[in-house]
């Protein structure tokens, strides 16, 4: 890379020449330097992964988009706070993808969990549901919420009722055994161990006991 003073004349030049240079800004000189030509291979191994990309951001689209239940901001602020949770510098779309990707490297089922409802937030009788989008119908079997005060001291577990293909969720649950009203906590649902959807965990949301 070599630094210029005039650049073909202009002062300032971007772009290739002929496929032999290419002028460009870098740090506030101007420089040129070889042009390379873009590497494709098209392996086996680029195709699988490009693909498992294809399928995890048509499965969170697809839950953006669904007619009854869609995936709203207080979904999106769940997955961005999985991420901060994790020490990850990213948006909620990129922690729900990464997600799916994971669980479908893993030959695993993905679950994108939208249009949260927490229709009774009181301590002896609290109801909570998630709605599900799945990339193959009803894969989900089994799972659990996990409760706690911070989002990575998530230390009380619930055993969530699931309806195949449909939702995950807690029916009159007393959790007052160590929920107090009044104070915040946070909840997020994971498959159990052995689950055909196993690492596809929802974000983390929260609420104010009552």
């Amino acid at each position: 890379m070599a630094k210029l003073k005039g650049p073909l004349f202009s002062l300032g030049a971007a772009g290739q020449v002929g496929k032999t240079l290419v002028y460009f800004a870098w740090k506030g000189l101007d420089v040129v330097r070889e042009w390379v030509k873009p590497s494709n291979p098209q392996t086996a191994a680029q195709t699988t992964q490009r693909g498992y990309m294809t399928a995890a951001v048509e499965l969170v689209h697809d839950a953006q988009a669904h007619a009854t239940h869609p995936l709203l901001e207080v979904d999106q602020i769940a997955y961005a706070a999985l991420a901060a949770a994790k020490g990850k510098v990213m948006t909620w779309f990129n922690m729900a993808v990464k997600l799916c990707v994971d669980v479908l490297v893993a030959d695993d089922s993905p679950v994108i969990y939208k249009n949260v409802d927490f229709s009774d937030k009181t301590v002896a009788s609290f109801d909570m549901s998630l709605q599900l989008e799945e990339e193959t119908g009803s894969d989900l079997a089994a799972g659990k919420f996990y409760f706690g005060i911070s989002k990575t001291n998530l230390i009380h577990a619930v055993t969530a009722n699931v309806t195949a293909g449909v939702n995950v969720n807690l029916a009159a649950e007393d959790i007052s055994a160590w929920a107090t009203a009044g104070i915040k906590y946070f909840v997020q649902f994971r498959p159990d161990v052995g689950d055909p959807s196993v690492g596809a965990d929802s974000g983390i949301y929260y609420f104010v006991a009552e």
